[in-house]
């Protein structure tokens, strides 16, 4: 059994599972929640020796809850499969977790050229690191596509949203049980392919909308 295992929500992320995959340290695990794929993403998964869990309800919380119910390490990791983290810097956000530094680690994002986050994306950023922050009073620079935590204390946090409030409630779930929140630098690319979640105005709108309402959500 791993200590630590990567959860991978994924929905047609075949080219950035063919960069990441290989790129993941020996000795963690890798669940690849799939929310439906359709061009082979699974296949590339079983390949490079991940476990894949199929997800049926659609929605990045609904991906991430299953990969969290099918996880059995102590330490589970949540990165996004498009390749736009490198799982090569996993330790940054896990370190803090495994020496009890931390109960819950952010990756905030670092971006290595204005195109790895455009501009729209980044200012959406920053408005619900601001408003997750009035509601928390941490100061997080970012939501962050990477989180690391202990498996059972995140269900036990009861997490609800299935859709794109689920790391936005994650934090404030968190903050909300008194844990210790932490946050470190990860190295953001341009992903693979188009986002499912901002890849187009109406995507960003609900993205934004779910987030902001899992950080009004009273305590």
């Amino acid at each position: 059994m791993p200590r630590i295992e990567l959860i991978l929500p994924c929905l047609d992320e075949a080219e950035g599972l063919r960069w990441l995959l290989p790129r993941v340290p020996a000795g963690i695990g890798v669940i690849v929640a799939d929310n439906g794929s359709r061009d082979g993403s699974g296949a590339i998964a079983r390949d490079h020796g991940g476990t894949v869990v199929g997800v049926p309800e659609r929605g990045y919380g609904a991906a991430c809850h299953a990969g969290l119910l099918a996880a059995t390490a102590e330490v589970v990791v949540v990165m996004d499969a498009d390749g736009s983290c490198d799982p090569a810097e996993l330790d940054r956000v896990v370190r803090p977790v495994l020496d009890d530094a931390a109960d819950l680690v952010i990756g905030a994002r670092r971006p290595v050229s204005r195109h790895a986050q455009p501009w729209r994306l980044r200012l959406a950023n920053r408005a619900l690191a601001a408003r997750i922050n009035a509601r928390t009073g941490l100061g997080l620079h970012d939501l962050g596509p990477v989180r690391a935590a202990r498996r059972h204390s995140l269900l036990g946090l009861d997490l609800r949203d299935r859709r794109s409030g689920y790391p936005a409630e994650t934090v404030v779930r968190a903050s909300d049980a008194g844990w210790r929140i932490a946050e470190a630098w990860v190295t953001y690319r341009v992903r693979h392919g188009r986002s499912k979640v901002t890849g187009t105005p109406l995507g960003a709108w609900r993205a934004v909308r779910d987030m902001t309402a899992a950080i009004d959500q009273p305590a």
